[in-house]
């Protein structure tokens, strides 16, 4: 899989650094996150904008709804497979932290299940005295009755891991002990761990993700951890994987990042690790019958083999690394591959086909591999949920913007079709809504797909209040979602939607996420310009009705849309976002998207940066819409230091802002259920207020 949005890269203290921003920013003591100061003033801007978006007399119908919807209790919990069980996490009005619980498959299929509990968070926090978050879990195959447990205090990236006896429902005294830090850690044998952490000063990027990995055996100190690779401290960071199969093979492999989108892939032997023959820009995706299975994000020529284009799907013989991958699926002109996973004797994808789910089965055979679809409902999304590497089992969803989530259940290996296990309810009246899907033409001629969700038989009048989400980047494909909140409490009430598949996304291969990267990024902009100026020429909708919103890279997003295009929208939500490009190397984990936006270092593109970025270009006098600003005082990935000096110099400027800050929740909207029902509440009486909603 793609190394995780969160890593870095760094850039080195230079000249050029020194030339990043002009010397006098007045709002540097901002990005001291816990300073006094800081938070004294964070504290403040919560306290007046709180003051005035709660005395909304819809703020507490929307609040009370939100939370009601997200602690619902015939929400579909998300199964996973472990140790021949079925294990969710699970969030309520009591576990509001939450719990990680196990059934048996064909309890699962039940509308009732039996479950157990296997840790309650809750009452870890509350032993602890900690706000333990669920960072994931990875356990040994194929037994899996020993886990690695990542846990987050109040849900920031760095996390602290431990081991835990699955069988027995506790951690192990004397086990495996990682301290808090963004870290990474998996399996290599029962009795030895892969592990890349905070060895003491030296050992982690500038933004503080791990580049050496050392392998520690059980019973030993950390200290005593031997190193097995060391990237340098120019990468973003080392991760490590271990794949196995269902023939037995266990595969551990170091990905160096040297930057976002580049990767060196190793596989680690007892003595060395072998570099293998894979292009920088790809994404491992699983093992299968010792095969390696590989997504190309680039043009790839294998030696003594033949060009491959990127976005096609290989796999790699790991017992004849010398052998040329060999091709599972090459994606068509309207198609990208989007999800891939393996079960123990099969590959299954989900495919975007003109931004609609499809899901494929390829089987490995003699000459070549096989290719099935599974028969699933048409004009939806389609996600993998859980795959089996024990046997085929593979849960997928399927879901719309107006459908609710059905879970399906099937056998990869069989022709059988999939079963219906369980489906949402509805939980908002989509009677009276429609979807459509249309197209914009941006500025180079482009055709941008969009989908919009309307009331039927809406007025082409201009005056429908209309929400424009947009993300744009990092290859992140956007496709349609049912939303429960969404629907209650936006589409019931007559508001409009829209989803923009703009570029810089991955919806139709590497090739869209390629079209804006760096100093290419202006034309993202003017894609999703193109797609509001597409709507208002539609008569759907009217600038004085138009909302935006969009979080972290599409929180730069709409930082760029507020000043670029002040009079195209009424509304600028602005979630954990990037604004300050000139100084974005240095904040949080910023440097890591170097890749994506370019550097400060390379005069062009500190030239585009500049042109770009909206804390740079913020300018006092101007009619800017007055936008809701959010971020978390936890995030340790983008930071709430953007926000903060935005809103800031907006103060500064006397121009008018919303903020809010949770002191909690990372790169999320809150560390429980109740602080995303809060900020979603906050959100929607901003929309209310801001496009003459009743």
């Amino acid at each position: 899989m793609r190394l995780a949005l969160i890593l870095v890269t760094w850039l080195g203290i230079g000249v050029a650094q020194a030339q990043a921003q002009p010397a006098a920013d007045p709002f540097l003591w901002l990005e001291q996150v816990q300073s006094p100061r800081a938070l004294d003033w964070v504290r403040a801007e919560d306290a007046r904008s709180l003051k005035i978006l709660q005395a909304d007399p819809h703020y507490q119908t929307f609040y009370s709804q939100a939370l009601a919807l997200a602690q619902s209790s015939d929400r579909i919990p998300t199964p996973d497979f472990t140790a021949g069980q079925i294990t969710n996490l699970w969030q309520d009005a009591t576990h509001v932290q939450g719990i990680w619980r196990r059934t048996s498959l064909a309890s699962y299929r039940m509308p009732a299940p039996a479950w157990a509990t296997v840790l309650d968070l809750d009452a870890l926090s509350k032993a602890e005295h900690s706000t333990w978050v669920w960072k994931g879990d990875t356990c040994f195959h194929p037994a899996d009755h020993r886990c690695l447990i990542s846990l987050s205090n109040g849900g920031e990236d760095a996390v602290t891991t431990r081991e835990f006896d699955f069988a027995k429902a506790q951690f192990v005294h004397g086990g495996f002990l990682i301290p808090h830090a963004k870290q990474v850690a998996d399996w290599e044998t029962p009795d030895s761990i892969l592990v890349g952490t905070d060895w003491g000063p030296g050992s982690m990027t500038a933004s503080g993700y791990p580049f050496i990995i050392k392998r520690l055996h059980r019973g030993q100190a950390l200290a005593q951890a031997q190193e097995v690779f060391r990237g340098t401290p120019q990468d973003v960071a080392v991760q490590v994987q271990t794949l196995t199969d269902a023939q037995g093979h266990v595969v551990p492999i170091l990905q160096r990042g040297i930057d976002f989108f580049r990767t060196e892939f190793r596989v680690v032997t007892p003595t060395t690790t072998i570099k293998l023959p894979l292009p920088e820009k790809a994404e491992i995706e699983g093992l299968v019958d010792n095969l390696l299975i590989v997504k190309l994000n680039q043009d790839f020529t294998p030696a003594g083999g033949h060009p491959k284009k990127a976005g096609t799907l290989v796999a790699l013989d790991m017992a004849h690394l010398d052998r040329p991958p060999t091709t599972v699926f090459v994606p068509n002109a309207a198609q990208a591959v989007d999800e891939v996973a393996t079960t123990a004797h099969t590959v299954v994808a989900t495919i975007l086909d003109r931004v609609r789910g499809r899901a494929l089965v390829f089987t490995p055979a003699a000459t070549g591999w096989s290719t099935r679809t599974i028969d699933l409902p048409d004009n939806a999304a389609v996600s993998l949920v859980a795959t089996n590497d024990v046997n085929d089992e593979v849960f997928l969803d399927v879901t719309s913007f107006l459908v609710p989530t059905s879970l399906y259940l099937t056998d990869a290996a069989a022709a059988t079709p999939p079963v219906v296990i369980k489906s949402l309810p509805p939980k908002f009246d989509a009677s009276g809504e429609a979807t459509e899907q249309f197209e914009a033409t941006s500025t180079d001629g482009t055709k941008i797909p969009y989908f919009v969700v309307h009331p039927k038989g809406m007025k082409l009048d201009g005056k429908n209040p209309t929400l424009l989400y947009a993300y744009g980047g990092f290859q992140v494909s956007m496709t349609p979602k049912y939303s429960a909140t969404l629907g209650k409490l936006w589409l019931e009430r007559g508001g409009v939607y829209v989803l923009a598949n703009i570029r810089g996304g991955g919806e139709f291969g590497p090739a869209w996420h390629e079209a804006g990267l760096k100093t290419k990024r202006q034309i993202i902009y003017d894609d999703f310009a193109s797609v509001a100026k597409d709507l208002i020429a539609r008569h759907i909708t009217s600038p004085v009705e138009l909302g935006i919103r969009g979080g972290s890279n599409g929180g730069l997003l709409m930082g760029v849309e507020f000043e670029q295009h002040p009079d195209l929208w009424h509304a600028v939500i602005i979630e954990v976002p990037l604004l300050d490009m000139l100084r974005f190397e240095k904040i949080a984990a910023g440097a890591s998207w170097v890749g994506e936006y370019g550097s400060v270092s390379n005069p062009a593109q500190r030239a585009f940066l500049a042109k770009i970025s909206p804390y740079a270009n913020l300018k006092a006098g101007v009619a800017y819409p007055e936008p809701f600003i959010f971020t978390t005082t936890k995030d340790d990935r983008v930071g709430p230091v953007h926000a903060r000096k935005f809103a800031a110099k907006m103060e500064a400027m006397k121009l008018p802002f919303l903020y809010y800050e949770a002191l909690e929740g990372g790169h999320a909207a809150g560390a429980n259920l109740k602080e995303a029902a809060q900020e979603q509440a906050l959100e929607m009486t901003y929309l209310t207020e801001k496009l003459n909603r009743k």
